[in-house]
């Protein structure tokens, strides 16, 4: 599943490309993968609509368009954008052949073509993925993104973030982090990161964290995932960025896949633990387990 970071890196490398372009053609070669939300219309709110605006709430992403409609996707753990003109060819996602084959291949799912010539490849091998169509109005209101917590990166998320972490008191803190409606777009690496810059074992309650304590875990988040995007977002096998180029974020994770190797800050051992279910990075010296 992409992270905040990997779908950040989709999301400016899609406002480079597609904004400023008009759709003039959209094949649905899956309908599982595409849905149209009342009262929106695929001749009257896609077809010849310009894109506006990529955009992005959590992990989902957003293309605002000059009808007052949006197009919403979520890759899931298989999807793909591919964007594909004259000259060019760009992908984002999942980094299998079709990133540099020629499409539409068995993974298309929907084709949206441009009128200069140029077409959007909608890509997912395992179907998990979806693109909606539907009124920009009715976004905030989807259910997953209704549900979410604030955007890490966005204005001043801590009161809202705290807020909500003290709903969860019995919580240990690897799930308060990954839940998206305490903080939107979180997921393992980040948290684990994050956890080991503010010093805290991932099994420590929510209710025995101070608000220092979780005001700086919000800030070692946002600190990692700046960097994550910075170096084009992480490595881990399922992502790449919007020009089909893997990032490189997890060349400088202090913990994550680093088990058997030394704490930067420490030089004691890594170890890999489970923690909700998650495999879970920590520097056993570093992060303290309070029972």
């Amino acid at each position: 599943m992409p992270e905040l970071p990997e779908v950040e890196t989709v999301r400016r490398g899609l406002q480079r490309l597609v904004v400023g372009r008009v759709i003039s053609r959209v094949e649905v070669l899956t309908q599982k993968s595409f849905g149209v939300v009342p009262p929106a219309d695929l001749t009257s709110d896609l077809l010849g609509a310009g894109v506006t605006q990529a955009d992005r709430r959590g992990k989902v992403m957003i293309l605002e368009l000059s009808t007052g409609a949006a197009l919403v996707a979520h890759l899931k753990m298989t999807g793909q954008l591919v964007f594909v003109d004259h000259d060019h060819r760009w992908g984002a996602g999942h980094p299998n052949d079709s990133l540099v084959d020629a499409l539409p291949d068995r993974s298309t799912r929907v084709i949206i073509s441009f009128d200069d010539g140029a077409h959007l490849y909608f890509n997912d091998q395992r179907k998990f993925g979806w693109l909606h169509l539907m009124p920009g109005s009715a976004v905030a209101a989807i259910p997953l993104i209704a549900s979410m917590g604030p955007e890490p990166l966005e204005g001043d998320p801590a009161p809202e973030f705290l807020r909500r972490m003290r709903r969860h008191p019995s919580l240990k803190i690897k799930a308060a982090i990954l839940n998206q409606a305490v903080l939107a777009g979180v997921g393992n690496i980040y948290a684990d990161e994050a956890l080991w810059a503010a010093k805290i074992h991932p099994r420590t309650l929510v209710s025995r964290l101070s608000d220092q304590e979780l005001a700086l875990l919000l800030e070692s988040a946002q600190a990692v995932m700046r960097t994550s995007i910075d170096y084009g977002g992480s490595t881990d096998r399922n992502y790449v960025d919007a020009e089909g180029k893997r990032g490189n974020y997890l060349s400088f994770a202090h913990v994550f896949r680093r088990e058997g190797q030394p704490c930067p800050r420490c030089g004691a051992i890594i170890e890999k633990i489970r923690v909700v279910g998650r495999g879970t990075h920590i520097c056993p010296n570093c992060q303290v387990e309070v029972v």
